[in-house]
């Protein structure tokens, strides 16, 4: 019956360290998908033809701060300035006013403003690029934003997981507890404390096991009902993160019992007969 608490009360506490992983790692994933879905304008040049802005595409693609690109024409943009304001400007102008452009997409990790800042004068300098545009101060306030947000999390994470420790640690403590005087007693009779931790440390790696997998249970579970409940969670919870959830309480929950049972076995050991009556 103990063993069943104790597996059962390691349970809950590795389902809480596993929702704030989840909610952590897809907060970061959910932070990266918001910096991507900004834009930068990458205008041409008037002489800047349909072979140049071919190469300045091959170029842009090797680029590792480009996510992803969309080619907008002289005529097309053309198309759609006419479907936006219902007017041809190209009849009194005489010719298409605009110019060929790129709409890139940034990497999550470049969409601040140093890079852009970088980015920019990179860009600049290639003669078929005629101007650079993006929009800084949301880019700004969004950064600053999604930063407030992390250190929040990260902050609530490491308090979560601290308590997620100690009630695993008073767990584990309260397992070994009604054996205090059978680890006495095989010390009086010579064993050393090697052999009178193996088995209690044997004993909380299994316990760890099992917790590990019924909350890795509950945890894929409720991800499962989420991607069917709204098939917008698909887009954000990446094979990655379910794969690192289920590694960190797998990894926690074996590492955090065998610690906890490990320092419990030897406060015990440690002990005096007399000291065992007073806890």
């Amino acid at each position: 019956m103990q063993l069943f608490t104790s597996c059962i009360s390691t349970t809950l506490v590795l389902v809480l360290l596993g929702l704030v992983v989840f909610c952590v790692l897809t907060a970061k994933r959910l932070s990266d998908s918001v910096r991507e879905q900004l834009s930068v304008t990458v205008l041409l040049t008037d002489n800047a033809g349909e072979g140049d802005a071919g190469r300045l595409e091959t170029l842009l693609r090797t680029e590792r701060f480009v996510n992803n690109m969309v080619y907008v024409s002289k005529e097309q943009a053309l198309k759609e300035q006419v479907a936006a304001m219902g007017s041809d400007p190209s009849e009194f102008l005489g010719s298409n006013p605009f110019s060929a452009s790129f709409e890139l997409q940034m990497n999550a990790d470049y969409a601040n403003t140093d890079s852009l800042c970088w980015i920019t004068q990179k860009l600049k300098a290639n003669p078929m690029v005629a101007d650079v545009f993006y929009q800084k101060d949301l880019i700004d306030n969004l950064n600053a934003n999604l930063q407030k947000v992390s250190l929040v999390l990260l902050v609530l994470a490491g308090l979560l997981m601290f308590v997620s420790f100690v009630l695993i640690n008073n767990t584990v403590r309260l397992s070994i507890y009604s054996r205090r005087f059978l680890i006495h007693t095989m010390k009086l009779v010579g064993a050393s404390w090697s052999f009178i931790r193996r088995p209690f440390l044997l004993r909380c790696f299994w316990i760890g096991v099992a917790s590990a997998a019924l909350a890795d249970g509950v945890l894929l579970g409720t991800i499962h009902w989420l991607v069917r409940y709204d098939a917008a969670f698909s887009e954000l919870i990446t094979p990655e993160i379910i794969l690192l959830v289920s590694a960190s309480v797998w990894v926690c929950g074996i590492f955090i019992t065998l610690v906890c049972s490990y320092f419990s076995v030897n406060t015990y050991l440690k002990m005096k007969e007399n000291d065992m009556y007073e806890i």
